[in-house]
Formats: C-alpha cells, sequence, structure tokens
C-alpha cells in the first residue's frame, strides 16, 4: 500500500482524507505538477517548481511549502514508497474554508491544501514509444489561460474519453483552424527535418519537458520553428510527436484517418528521445 502526503502527514493511502468544503474539490480552485521519476531520482525537478511557482502567483494562491521542503516530501515519498520508475504527482488548492463560497477565503484564516502521492510507471521503455500512437482532433473549447496548470481537467478527459471511443490513443485540440496542443501534452510535427511546435502563449501549456526537448534539438543542430500548424499540415508531415513529463518523447503514427509518414515512429522523434532520456539520467536529482 502506497504512503502518501496530505497536509504535513504521510498516511496509508487509504487513510488519506480531504475536507468536502476543499476548494479543490468544489470549484477546480487548484493547480497540480507531475515530476518523473528515473531510477529513483527527479527529472527536471526545478523546472516543475518554477512553473509551480508560476501557477501559484497567477491565481494568487499561496504556497504552503517553500521549494526546499518540496523537494524533501518528493524524496521521502520515494523512499517510502521504494519507487525507481515512474512519477509523483502534486496538487496545491486554496484550502477547506468553512463553507462553500465563490469568494476567495482569506488565506491567513484558510492555509492551502497540499497532496502528494506516487505513481509507478514504465516510462524510459514504454510500449507506446515503439509503435507510436493514434490521435483524433478535437475541437479546442477550454478557457483562456491553459499556460496555468490547473486542475480543470473535465474537458481534456472528455477528449481522452473521445479517441478512445474512436480506437485512438490521445486527442490534439483545435482551436482557430491551428493544433493547441494535445490533452496532456505539447504537439510537434517534423517536415523537411524541420521541427515545429506552438509557439508559448496563453494558449497552451508552458511544458517543462518541451523546454527540455526543444533545447537538446537545437544543441543537437536540429531546426526548430514555432508556429502554429493546421491538422492537414500534420497529416501531411514527415512525423509527428507528443511530448509531456510522463511520455517524454512519444510518436504520434496517425492523425484522424490519414498515416503520418511512414505510419512508425520516424528518426528524429526516435533521436530526441534518446537524448532527452540520457539527458534526464545524468541530471536527475
Amino acid at each position: 500500500m502506497r504512503t502518501v502526503y496530505v497536509n504535513g502527514e504521510y498516511v496509508p493511502e487509504n487513510e488519506a482524507k480531504i475536507s468536502v468544503f476543499d476548494r479543490g474539490f468544489l470549484m477546480a480552485d487548484g493547480v497540480y505538477e507531475v515530476t518523473s521519476v528515473l531510477e529513483g531520482k527527479l527529472v527536471d525537478f526545478d523546472g516543475h517548481a518554477k512553473r509551480l511557482e508560476r501557477s501559484l502567483k497567477e491565481l494568487d494562491m499561496a504556497a504552503p511549502v517553500t521549494t526546499d521542503e518540496l523537494l524533501a516530501i518528493h524524496r521521502e515519498l520515494i523512499a517510502r514508497n521504494d519507487l525507481t520508475e515512474g512519477g509523483i504527482y502534486l496538487q496545491i488548492t486554496r484550502g477547506a474554508p468553512a463553507d462553500r463560497d465563490f469568494a476567495f477565503p482569506d488565506p491567513a484564516e484558510t492555509p492551502s491544501s497540499l497532496v502528494l502521492f506516487t505513481q509507478q510507471k514504465n516510462l524510459a521503455n514504454a510500449p507506446a514509444a515503439n509503435t507510436g500512437i493514434k490521435v483524433i482532433s478535437i475541437e479546442d473549447i477550454r478557457w483562456g489561460r491553459r499556460d496555468i496548470k490547473t486542475v480543470q481537467l473535465l474537458y481534456p478527459s472528455m477528449g481522452k474519453m473521445m479517441a478512445k471511443k474512436a480506437g485512438a490513443d490521445d486527442a490534439w485540440m483545435v482551436e482557430d483552424g491551428q493544433v493547441t496542443e494535445g490533452t496532456s501534452n505539447n504537439a510537434y510535427i517534423v517536415k523537411g527535418g524541420k521541427i515545429i511546435t506552438r509557439q508559448l502563449s496563453n494558449d497552451i501549456l508552458h511544458g517543462i519537458t518541451r523546454a527540455a526537448v526543444l533545447r537538446l534539438a537545437k544543441e543537437a543542430q536540429m531546426e526548430v520553428e514555432e508556429r502554429g500548424f493546421t491538422i492537414e499540415e500534420a497529416q501531411d508531415a514527415d512525423e509527428a510527436f507528443v511530448t509531456s513529463a510522463t511520455t517524454f518523447v512519444q510518436p504520434v503514427v496517425q492523425i484522424d484517418d490519414a498515416t503520418i509518414g511512414t505510419g512508425t515512429p520516424g528518426p528524429i522523434a526516435k533521436r530526441l528521445r534518446e537524448i532527452y532520456i540520457d539527458e534526464s539520467l545524468k541530471k536527475a536529482i
């Protein structure tokens, strides 16, 4: 049985409790991060911690612990759960006031809630990395601040289920004719050796893995262009892939009914995955 962290205590998962008045439960008033673990170490923890700090600031939400304390909690959970490969989910909400109200509670009276738990997963040798995944396109109807990593994940969850119903693995969301991102990842295409991905804005999540992969691509002398692209352009691409904290670089081999390239993971996606995992293992803490 897992040990989880809830508001200052390490408890068995079946004893973990949060108030019914917690605003994360009632209002989706919370933010989250997922940090990967390889060989018992944290991948890009600093990047996730900085993005968490930004999300909290954007929502005027108080941080319940310092970054150093957060790192200590992550490491304690890895030790207590003997986690060698997988991820750690972290969630901060605006806390549990005495009653439900649309107005924010006073942070001096209602401290933020903090929950963390581990998830054991096969990341480095995930089967989908060798086969690639299939995606469908769906309309993007989320709120306008996707750059804040909030727990408002109903529509992305619906998108995953739309994909599953269609016999696919995931969905790419489209707004004003261009792809924004996947339901839980950033989206890319490759054409003529050039990696193309949407530029940063409030329209997409500023992916930590995205930043690392683009940096590594440039270091490997790969050409990168940050701009929007259409589903039609993606279907005509040589390769496509997604990035996220727990999938790293994952090839996409089909978009809607169109096969991408040869229908198998392409050389650029495979190479980026290799160098990302290698770099992550070297720098994990």
